[in-house]
């Protein structure tokens, strides 16, 4: 880490406990060596992440300023208004080989953050901390997006001018706030959980879970003063409901959760062939994700996997439950921000497939 980002850091925590009341007793200092070996090993500080090399390559030679509020340090600031510009907007691409330095989070006005607002426009006040964690866990899309796009067409007539909607990756904080910010595709009619605060009268946050600094997720320890018996937190089981419909109702919550996903899977690649017209394959790791299955093996092979070969044939039913596919795919960690959305999301994919292809429904409790 440059030395004037461990300086000004430094600083920062320095005048934080300066301006702290006098206690009547001496407060514990905090460890900055700890601090910094903390940060220095998490990913923020992974200087060969590809959150952080993707454009190394690019002829402009520099950060997009879209990508540039979150995968540079000088991103956030500027987006911020903390250089004192304009504020929620990066005027200019930044510069490459930066990071999440500590001057991300330990700035005036990232420190004074208490309201996010995500990409469906909704607005989340009184986030304290957890505020710049939001600002770029939210993900660049929202459900609205997808209802835009399919406005006053059919739902499965094939549109050539359709094009796939991507979340973006890690939106913890869309998942966790559920509908509230309505990150996934929420189906009319239907009802979804709101932020998941975990215990009531404790609300979880970004930072009760998460050491701000490695990042690293609390002991199962934690958890296990409530959750017995979990080894791991995918152990952990958030419903008494059979979500997936197998008979196992001890089974953790993210195990429910896989199986549906690629229930799901199953059900994109069956209306792909049967409906669209298309055979359609995922990739997880190549941009844009949905492929045609040239070779019809359901597979993406490497020549497949390839811009040219994104999937075309959208219709709008199935625009929508790919988006809801890849909305849980790219949050991990589903199972514990909110794992009632999740499942909500993916159940009401499959059911709306299911007007059009064969998907088993049977025994599928929605919570």
């Amino acid at each position: 880490m440059r030395s004037g980002t461990v300086t000004l850091a430094m600083m920062l925590f320095a005048g934080a406990l300066a301006a702290l009341p006098a206690l009547g007793q001496e407060r514990k200092k905090p460890d900055l060596a700890k601090i910094t070996a903390a940060y220095l090993a998490s990913p923020h500080a992974d200087r060969t992440a590809e959150a952080f090399r993707h454009w190394d390559g690019e002829e402009n030679r520099a950060v997009p300023g879209e990508c540039a509020t979150c995968h540079t340090s000088r991103g956030i600031i500027d987006y911020l208004g903390a250089d004192l510009r304009a504020l929620n907007v990066v005027e200019a691409p930044q510069p490459l080989g930066s990071t999440v330095d500590c001057v991300s989070c330990h700035n005036p006005r990232s420190m004074a953050l208490e309201s996010v607002v995500f990409p469906s426009g909704a607005r989340l006040d009184g986030l304290g901390h957890e505020a710049i964690c939001s600002t770029c866990h939210q993900g660049r899309a929202a459900g609205a997006d997808v209802d835009k796009a399919v406005a006053g067409r059919e739902d499965d007539a094939v549109a050539g001018d359709l094009a796939f909607i991507n979340i973006h990756y890690k939106a913890a904080a869309a998942t966790q706030a559920g509908s509230t910010a309505a990150g996934g595709y929420q189906y009319p009619g239907k009802t979804y959980a709101g932020r998941f605060d975990h215990v009531k009268d404790a609300p979880a946050t970004c930072l009760s879970c998460h050491n701000q600094h490695s990042l690293k997720p609390a002991a199962i320890a934690t958890c296990t003063e409530c959750h017995k018996g979990a080894a791991q937190y995918a152990d952990i089981r958030s419903t008494k409901l059979d979500t997936d419909g197998d008979g196992d109702t001890h089974e953790g919550i993210a195990a429910e959760i896989a199986a549906l996903h690629a229930r799901l899977g199953e059900a994109i690649g069956a209306y792909g062939r049967e409906v669209a017209g298309v055979p359609i394959v995922y990739d997880a790791h190549a941009f844009p994700y949905f492929f045609a299955d040239t070779n019809g093996d359901g597979l993406a092979g490497k020549d497949e996997a390839i811009f040219p070969n994104r999937y075309q044939s959208w219709t709008p039913r199935l625009l929508r439950a790919a988006y809801n596919y890849q909305f849980v795919a790219k949050d991990g960690a589903a199972y514990i921000h909110n794992p009632h959305y999740a499942i909500q999301l993916l159940h009401d994919s499959l059911q709306s497939l299911g007007g059009k292809v064969a998907v088993d429904l049977t025994g599928l409790a929605r919570p």
